[in-house]
């Protein structure tokens, strides 16, 4: 079971509620859930914000693919993830990612979780650009979309 989706969020806020209400079941024992939010410092800079954009059917493509995976690398079979991600400009504090795990077993939660969270990081294409308190900003590395062989 799986929900995935990008949020503009001039629109709509992200709600831990609405992952909850995505994965409750009395089948899953253990659930997880990680929220990823706007922290004021990053690399000695302080920050008033972030702007995230995406490449919107690639990153649900690439949720999709991660969810996927989980069955033939964690073979973790049963399991209710919710995925949404933030598009646009963020305050401090302000939620960019939710992700909620169901399992059966809580060492499966916990590791779908962390597998779930590491592999949007290095895979999905969504930018983010800090905002900082001198009024300047910048796009942040990524990780590159396409991984060259050497």
């Amino acid at each position: 079971m799986l929900h995935t989706k990008v949020i503009n969020i001039k629109e709509k806020k992200l709600s831990i509620l609405e992952a909850e209400n995505f994965i409750s079941s009395s089948q899953f024992g253990a659930s997880i859930f990680f929220s990823g939010t706007v922290r004021n410092q990053n690399d000695n800079k302080s920050v008033v914000g972030i702007t995230y954009d995406s490449h919107d059917a690639l990153v649900i493509k690439s949720f999709e693919e991660i969810y996927n995976e989980a069955d033939q690398k964690l073979n973790i079979k049963d399991k209710a993830v919710f995925i949404e991600h933030a598009k646009g400009y963020l305050n401090l504090g302000e939620i960019s990612i939710i992700i909620a795990i169901a399992c059966k077993h809580r060492d499966e939660a916990y590791a779908l979780s962390r597998y779930v969270i590491e592999e949007i990081k290095k895979r999905s294409p969504i930018w983010k650009k800090e905002h900082y308190t001198n009024n300047e900003s910048e796009w942040l590395k990524g990780n590159p979309i396409v991984h060259e062989k050497n």
